[in-house]
């Protein structure tokens, strides 16, 4: 029943973005009503407590806005862009496990991979790879292609190494990559293009890597012997099959990868859609495409149809947080709270100045998510309440605050996928796997404050 009630919220928005004349923007906020109250008593405790202060919070300014009953059901359907996103996306993990470009991983480590401190740069330059594409299904992907290298290697707390190098990694993409959810939040809220906003958030992303390779290298020096790389049993496996481990084969997710961002480029610039509806338009095409030529067409329709299947447990929980978040920010623009909020705000400003208020922003993000609540959660609600045009500051620098705090979250904060999924892969506890992260972090937000500062000059 969920599951239906899912892809048909899915389905209905897509439409109802592709041929607005058909009028159901009524049946979607009925229908995400409906999955709101279906999904409330089997979500998990947080997640329901969470939600509905939400829902009450809403119902409240409602209320106090003498708002029509009407109101109470359209304002249901918010965010709904966004979990179209996060429910299509993974779907471009297919082609790259249909692929098995693993293997191919594997063989450019046991050939030329000799120190530590070179398996560190390249297990994080890898998870920066996957995750261009693959978002959460890198940290998995990653692990896995990287952990049975390790036995040759003298690392003796691998846990550690594997989940800063995965996790860092995979954080660095989130600032600029076309296919993660947040990106999309962002953008949509704060009314910027992608493209804009890409020459300021790629470069911040690439020195978050250097910086990483720089702090794991220093860290992991130690050599290996050539003759203990050479003997171990998977590089004899990748000797005798040359075209699986071909290292070559990996830069065919390099193609792709340029591709994919061409593609979203050029239909960016041509057409009215927002970035998400491209994204979430592009993915199932995209990833066909990419299997048919690795002719294994058939087992992508087969894996599709598993993830349409499998995708209404691990969904339950977003369905019910983002559409519940989505009808809060619905009635305080509807009850016009945003302006108080923006008039507030400008008042801070006006005291503590642009500057102080620009440090502060990627804070809040980071300092929420230790209370358990997603990035894109409180950016959402962040971005509803608070328009940079009034408040005299950059949409572009806005966006460049919000972005770093996300990354900065993703990070270090213990409830969410990111630190949940690799404390699950390496049996260690979310708040360690978060401690693992908070040195880097610190020092990576500090940078990104003072390259904050320079834009707001500059722009």
């Amino acid at each position: 029943m969920l599951r239906l009630l899912f892809l048909s919220a899915i389905l209905l928005y897509l439409l109802s973005t592709l041929l607005p004349q058909l009028g159901i923007n009524p049946y979607i906020s009925i229908l995400c009503l409906v999955i709101v109250l279906s999904t409330l008593g089997i979500v998990k405790r947080f997640v329901r407590i969470l939600g509905s202060i939400f829902l009450l919070l809403g119902l409240f300014l409602l209320w106090t806005s003498g708002a029509d009953w009407t109101h109470y059901i359209s304002s249901f359907g918010s965010m709904l862009d966004l979990l179209t996103l996060f429910s299509l996306v993974p779907i471009l993990g297919i082609p790259i496990k249909l692929g098995e470009y693993s293997e191919s991983i594997k063989t450019v480590i046991h050939k030329k991979v000799k120190t530590t401190g070179k398996l560190y740069m390249l297990t994080s330059g890898i998870s920066y790879f996957f995750s261009i594409f693959m978002n959460l299904a890198t940290l998995p992907m990653a692990y896995y292609s990287i952990r049975p290298a390790l036995e040759s290697f003298p690392i003796k707390q691998e846990n550690r190494f594997l989940s800063r190098a995965i996790t860092r990694g995979f954080a660095m993409p989130l600032l600029w990559a076309p296919v993660t959810p947040i990106v999309g939040i962002v953008v949509g809220m704060t009314k910027v293009s992608w493209l804009s906003i890409l020459p300021y958030v790629l470069p911040l992303s690439i020195f978050g890597l250097l910086l990483d390779w720089l702090l794991g290298r220093q860290k992991s020096t130690k050599k290996i012997e050539d003759e203990e790389a050479v003997t171990t049993p998977e590089l004899a496996a990748a000797k005798e099959s040359s075209l699986k481990d071909s290292p070559f084969r990996v830069l065919q997710i390099l193609l792709a990868i340029v591709l994919f961002i061409i593609v979203i480029s050029t239909l960016d610039a041509y057409f009215d859609y927002s970035f998400i509806i491209l994204v979430s338009l592009l993915v199932i095409p995209f990833s066909l495409i990419w299997a048919l030529l690795l002719r294994r067409g058939s087992d992508f329709f087969t894996q599709l149809i598993d993830h349409f299947k499998s995708f209404t447990v691990s969904m339950k929980d977003q369905f019910f947080i983002f559409l519940s978040a989505g009808f809060l920010i619905s009635t305080i623009q509807f009850s016009h709270t945003n302006e108080f909020i923006n008039e507030q705000t400008l008042n801070m400003i006006n005291v503590m100045g642009a500057e102080f208020f620009l440090l502060l922003l990627p804070l809040i993000p980071i300092g929420l998510a230790f209370i358990g609540l997603h990035p894109a959660v409180s950016l959402s609600l962040v971005a509803g309440a608070l328009n940079p045009s009034v408040l005299g500051i950059s949409p572009y620098i806005v966006t460049v605050a919000m972005l770093i705090g996300a990354v900065g979250s993703f990070l270090v904060g213990p409830y969410n996928a990111t630190m949940g999924l690799m404390s699950n892969i390496i049996k260690e506890s979310s708040f360690k796997v978060s401690n693992w992260n908070l040195g880097f972090t610190g020092l990576y937000v500090g940078f990104a404050m003072v390259y904050l500062i320079i834009l707001e000059m500059f722009i």
